[in-house]
């Protein structure tokens, strides 16, 4: 006689509770997987290209040295804000791409997180530039450009994570 396999409540009670209606990764979903992967890809050429060039070379000291002509008190705060704010941000969004494809149940809450802190310091570097009048000089509306981009995606990506029937059912590890 052959006894059946003991199956733990835990498993039946996960075949029980399955999600019904659209699930997994698919759908608006995508986009967000695009828009990650770039933020990471974008990330990296910020911090190659802006933040090393400027810690590790002259332009340091011509910002920074109370005797040089572009001289301003902001410059060494920005700087340094902008360089921690680009590395954390880069590993929370590898954080937040793991807890992606892992279909984590905090998901939802990270990825409002992720665009409310984009917009909020975009808001905030922008503020503090906006001090230090030759960066006001060579503003070319970019940085408004990019914030009005961060609260368009908080306006569309924030709800959609709240109330999303897919993200509802596909985040649930």
């Amino acid at each position: 006689m052959q006894q059946e396999p003991i199956q733990e409540p835990f498993q039946e009670s996960m075949r029980e509770h399955r999600p019904l209606g659209v699930s997994g990764l698919g759908g608006w979903l995508i986009l967000i997987q695009i828009g990650l992967w770039f933020t990471v890809i974008m990330l990296l050429v910020q911090i190659n290209q802006s933040m090393l060039t400027i810690l590790n070379t002259e332009t340091w000291e011509v910002l920074t040295a109370k005797d040089s002509g572009l001289y301003h008190p902001l410059w060494a705060p920005v700087i340094i804000f902008e360089t921690v704010f680009n590395l954390m941000f880069l590993v929370f969004t590898v954080y937040v791409i793991v807890a992606f494809y892992r279909k984590k149940a905090m998901l939802p809450r990270l990825m409002i997180i992720f665009y409310s802190l984009s917009l909020a310091v975009g808001v905030v570097d922008y503020l503090l530039l906006y001090q230090i009048p030759i960066a006001r000089e060579l503003e070319d509306g970019s940085s408004i450009r990019d914030i009005a981009r961060s609260v368009i995606a908080c306006a569309i990506w924030i709800p959609y994570f709240g109330k999303s029937e897919r993200v509802k059912n596909t985040f649930v590890r």
